[in-house]
């Protein structure tokens, strides 16, 4: 090593050495940005970019509200046809780009108000939501099935928040009646991504007609659509191949998905998370399947999810 008098001023690093601690630094850059581009995080976001929110715990799926703010808009009925107006619920931020949707019809002699609980505890998870009212109180599952179909028109066409809406990423929800009609709904629309009938009715039993990924709510104190001839029917047709499940409520009856209920809230919000936006996240919650507990008499399902 050279050593310089006190006092003199080092000459400036040659042309070559200059040009050599360039090419070291970009070198390091480069393996930087290599090594982020291969995290887990950024994998995850180049793999899905239909991910919304924070990574789920189960403290963030049972919790009342999500991440984000929601606001809401009401629908006249004079306004729309093929259904009877309701609630459109969503994420007020545009940050993160279109969200899934999903729309929830209540049950036999019941108006909206029955399932609006569900309306902004989905959707500050990450979806728009719409909970309707059907042109009568008395309309049959087949009708339910055509008006949830029609207000999902609505919302991705016509709707105040349609630039909000996925159109390729939709699912349909419904209590009783309405739960039967979501099954009538993604029989006749096979492209819709997710079905969950809640404490079902239908005069059909059978559906191995359908490719929507179903997940089938019952309750063990059921009276009104006991789950021996309506929900485990339901689950027990749907196609082997098509991925599933059943969860039977411990506890509750015919009415418990018209009260915010936990249980509910967190495996329809992981199955909409799983199969509308392909969330990888929270097959965590669906597969293994739960064990009975103090909320969950039986669940039965296919897993690992083929989706």
């Amino acid at each position: 090593m050279q050593h310089l008098p006190s006092g003199t001023v080092p000459p400036p690093p040659s042309r070559s050495r200059r040009t050599f601690t360039s090419l070291l630094t970009a070198a390091a850059a480069t393996a930087g940005l290599l090594m982020t581009a291969l995290a887990p995080g950024a994998q995850a976001a180049a793999a899905n970019p239909y991910e919304r929110g924070p990574a789920p715990t189960n403290a963030s799926i049972e919790a009342s509200r999500g991440s984000y703010a929601t606001s809401s808009t009401s629908v006249s009925s004079l306004l729309v046809s093929g259904f009877g107006g309701g609630t459109i619920h969503y994420p007020t931020s545009t940050a993160d780009g279109t969200f899934g949707a999903v729309v929830i019809s209540p049950g036999f002699t019941a108006y909206q108000s029955s399932i609006a609980w569900l309306g902004p505890r989905l959707a500050s998870q990450g979806f728009v939501v719409f909970t309707i009212d059907t042109n009568t109180t008395l309309d049959q599952p087949d009708s339910r099935g055509r008006q949830l179909l029609s207000a999902l028109d609505y919302l991705t066409q016509r709707s105040s928040v349609r630039t909000r809406v996925d159109a390729t990423r939709l699912g349909v929800m419904g209590h009783s009646m309405g739960g039967g009609g979501s099954l009538e709904a993604a029989k006749s629309r096979t492209s819709l991504k997710a079905a969950i009938p809640l404490t079902g009715w239908n005069t059909d039993k059978t559906w191995p007609e359908l490719r929507t990924p179903t997940l089938v709510v019952g309750a063990d104190g059921d009276t009104v659509a006991p789950v021996a001839t309506h929900s485990k029917p339901f689950y027990q047709s749907l196609p082997g191949s098509l991925d599933k499940a059943y969860l039977e409520l411990r506890g509750a009856s015919h009415f418990t998905p018209n009260t915010s209920n936990t249980t509910i809230a967190k495996y329809s919000l992981s199955w909409l998370k799983r199969f509308i936006d392909n969330d990888t996240r929270y097959e965590q919650f669906l597969c293994p399947v739960p064990g009975p507990s103090t909320t969950i008499a039986e669940y039965r399902g296919t897993c690992p999810h083929s989706s």
